[in-house]
């Protein structure tokens, strides 16, 4: 393919003729026509299909487009003048992003959802039956059905940029890819490398792209349309044929193969239900679909997908899955308009875990970050923690040492605050302590621009009572990042009465392009993630003094949907940190948020118990194992362990009028219902402005099921009415902390819903 580099000849580029201007008897045709943001013009004899939606920041593929594409290809393959055709958009960072999501979820029946499927894999058999070659030139997002439309054309070629990626990312929204692409992707680059893109939804790069035979050549030159009108000429003169990457020997063996084959779905099985739980049924819908395709044929595979897609889209599941989607979208525009002045300098107060994580996602997206500290070793350890995570992604490929060593010069660790006036915004993350707090806004105010916005990194103090030391509250927000912070998806900013619009918008701006998915809320004790969080735990520590065993707890809410149990996110987070948060939510919301008696918490402190980070809370988290006998039983290394000591602190603290608990149900309903049962509190307190800023707060920032959409988007699912029972029930056995919110009554007796839909 390197002649594709190569420049037209002088004819060939005057050559440029519009199938809708002439004919080719000489005779004028009408302008062409756009319809559905699609243009076909021919260019030196090449038809160039340009995707362009109007109105729409990018491409989707719906029922609206299919027609015209259908009409477009038939001109495509009925006129002598056209050698072949390239689909290119009209749009600078997307090729297509994907299938029209809205037009699915209005799809109340499962068969009005396999009708759009087959649809779509009617237009995209046409591409690929065509007599002419169709490429696809590709440059920005390419995902869902953007990469199927691309599957389905006979060769590929893409920008080597940052925007441009490649994904089948339907699992994430509960479906499976519907237009083909459980078929054509394994056929193109094998099981092996097929499978876990469908599984995950992860996105690739063009680069890799190219590596597992994606996509047949990545240029470096920005003209991708004169590189694409090359390469139809050069398939439809037998210059170049599309051919698949050939297999390697070990990978003929296992896909060539009825026995390799059942061996990777037995796998992809196995590793699916081992990371879902089975809880999420796309994934091994997926799995199924490419079975039956490779098994029975890629007719039967493709009838099998589009039932799977119609059956998938009216789960549970996919309802909670895209309303997740539908909110993040919403939460992107801000409320607050765009700050008067771009943020490009941000400060940060203390160089710990949080500080330098902070400072991590800051510098990738091109601010200057400037970190203080008091002594040196914090600093130095705070910088290796950033040079640790940039690293990490040069380690796997996704940043170059180059473009690693020119972000680090971006960061300057500091021992005081001399350039701190250059920063539009900064950001505390000291010690949680109200006194140190006010020390340091009166010292930041002293050196800050009249205009820069200061964020506490507070993760229950009240706002208000950290911007009472301040001179100018209106300029004061906070700003609750998540640990570790490169990781986690959410930014909670937190709002008194007094901070002004600017604030807010400047703040906004910052976490967007930071990355994060923010929800704006009230000031208030704890917030609301940690004030929904804290009843949570609470509930958890009631069940286990009531005897239930701490494993087995775990285990009941990683069955219902949670990423980590919750003894276990106790002792992640810490038991000091935890008992700290009990105490002053406690004095805030007394046993409704907090009814443990505090000094079981206090008697962990004391014997130095503080969770994973003292070696030993709940659990013991040992030093990796690696005998021999140590794996011969099946141990896995940093097994942790129930902490005999946490036992018998639980027995002394146990409850002598409990029974026994063996309803898994019943304690998952306990847990999660005041949980809910808060959320409405903090909807109904003006905490939360909308239900949807608690579902994705709930979601994002403490791991609430994504399947089930959120706490209120659950609760629409099983019913306000059946929820306000339950807690009637539970408090009429358990106690005060399961009254229901007025609210939730309310809405019961109303009949009411968070969402209309």
């Amino acid at each position: 393919m390197d002649k594709l580099k190569e420049k037209p000849s002088a004819s060939e580029a005057g050559a440029v003729s519009d199938i809708a201007a002439k004919s080719a008897s000489g005779k004028k045709r009408p302008p062409r026509k756009k319809s559905e943001g699609l243009t076909l013009k021919v260019v030196e004899h090449v038809g160039v299909v340009i995707i362009d939606q109007p109105d729409k920041k990018v491409n989707t593929i719906n029922s609206g487009l299919i027609p015209s594409f259908t009409k477009i290809l038939a001109k495509i393959e009925g006129s002598e003048e056209i050698i072949g055709a390239l689909i290119i958009s009209g749009k600078k960072d997307c090729f297509i992003a994907g299938a029209d999501i809205e037009e699915l979820q209005a799809c109340k029946t499962a068969a009005a959802a396999s009708a759009l499927s087959e649809q779509a894999q009617q237009l995209l058999a046409k591409i690929e039956a065509s007599s002419k070659p169709i490429v696809a030139a590709i440059t920005g997002s390419c995902l869902g059905g953007g990469l199927e439309t691309a599957l389905a054309c006979h060769y590929r070629i893409a920008t080597n940029n940052s925007k441009t990626l490649f994904g089948l990312p339907e699992v994430m929204l509960g479906l499976l890819p519907g237009a083909g692409g459980t078929q054509r992707l394994v056929r193109l680059i094998g099981l092996q490398k097929a499978l876990p893109m469908m599984l995950t939804g992860a996105p690739i790069k063009a680069s890799k792209a190219k590596k597992i035979g994606l996509v047949d050549y990545v240029s470096y030159t920005s003209d991708l349309q004169e590189l694409g009108i090359r390469a139809v000429k050069r398939l439809a003169a037998k210059e170049i044929r599309p051919r698949p990457k050939p297999k390697g020997q070990l990978q003929r063996l296992i896909e060539d193969s009825t026995l390799g084959q059942d061996f990777v779905f037995k796998k992809a099985k196995e590793s699916v239900l081992s990371k879902t739980r089975g809880l999420y049924p796309a994934p091994l819908a997926i799995v199924e679909t490419v079975k039956s395709g490779l098994t029975l044929g890629k007719r039967a595979g493709f009838k099998k997908e589009s039932e799977e897609f119609g059956r998938l889209s009216q789960t549970s599941e996919a309802a909670g899955l895209i309303s997740l989607y539908f909110a993040q979208t919403a939460l992107k525009k801000s409320r607050w308009g765009e700050p008067k002045k771009e943020a490009k300098t941000i400060g940060i107060l203390g160089a710990g875990l949080m500080g330098a994580g902070i400072g991590v996602v800051s510098v990738q997206k091109n601010f200057n970050v400037r970190i203080k500290d008091i002594t040196s070793s914090a600093l130095e350890q705070g910088y290796k923690e950033i040079y640790k995570e940039l690293d990490r992604k040069v380690r796997r490929g996704r940043l170059s040492g180059f473009e690693r060593n020119r972000l680090l010069a971006h960061v300057t660790m500091q021992s005081d605050l001399h350039n701190f006036k250059d920063c539009e915004l900064v950001i505390e993350a000291v010690f949680e302590d109200l006194t140190l707090k006010h020390k340091v806004v009166k010292e930041l105010e002293g050196v800050m621009r009249s205009d820069a916005v200061l964020a506490s990194n507070t993760s229950a103090l009240p706002i208000e009572d950290i911007a009472s030391a301040a001179k100018h509250p209106e300029r004061i927000l906070g700003m609750h990042y998540f640990s570790p912070v490169p990781k986690m998806p959410l930014l909670e900013i937190i709002v008194t009465t007094k901070t002004s619009p600017e604030a807010i918008a400047q703040a906004f701006a910052v976490g967007q392009r930071q990355g994060k998915t923010v929800v704006v809320v009230k000031d208030g004790p704890g917030f609301y993630t940690t004030r929904i969080l804290a009843p949570y735990t609470d509930e958890a520590a009631n069940v286990l003094l009531e005897g239930y065993d701490v494993n087995h707890l775990d285990e009941a809410m990683l069955l219902f949907g949670f990423p980590v149990g919750p003894i276990k996110l106790i002792d992640e987070v810490g038991i000091d940190v935890a008992q700290h948060v009990a105490t002053s939510l406690g004095k805030a919301f007394g046993s409704r948020v907090t009814s443990l008696n505090p000094d079981m918490l206090n008697a962990f402190l004391e014997k130095g118990m503080l969770g994973r980070k003292s070696g030993a809370g709940f659990y013991l988290y040992n030093k990796a194992n690696n005998s021999l006998l140590h794996k011969c039983l099946g141990a896995k290394d940093s097994e942790r362990t129930v902490n005999p000591r946490a036992l018998e602190l639980l027995r002394s603290y146990a409850k002598a009028s409990a029974k026994s608990i063996s309803d898994v149900v019943l304690v998952q309903k306990r847990l999660t219902y005041r949980l809910i049962n808060e959320a409405a509190h903090c909807l109904q307190d003006g905490i939360l402005s909308q239900a949807m800023d608690g579902d994705i707060g709930a979601v994002f920032g403490i791991g609430f099921p994504p399947m089930k959409g959120g706490p209120f988007r659950y609760c629409d699912q099983i019913g306000v009415q059946a929820v306000v029972d339950d807690l009637k029930r539970f408090h009429d056995t358990y106690g005060e902390r399961f009254s229901p919110a007025p609210l939730l009554v309310d809405m019961a007796k109303g009949g009411k819903r968070f969402y209309n839909a």
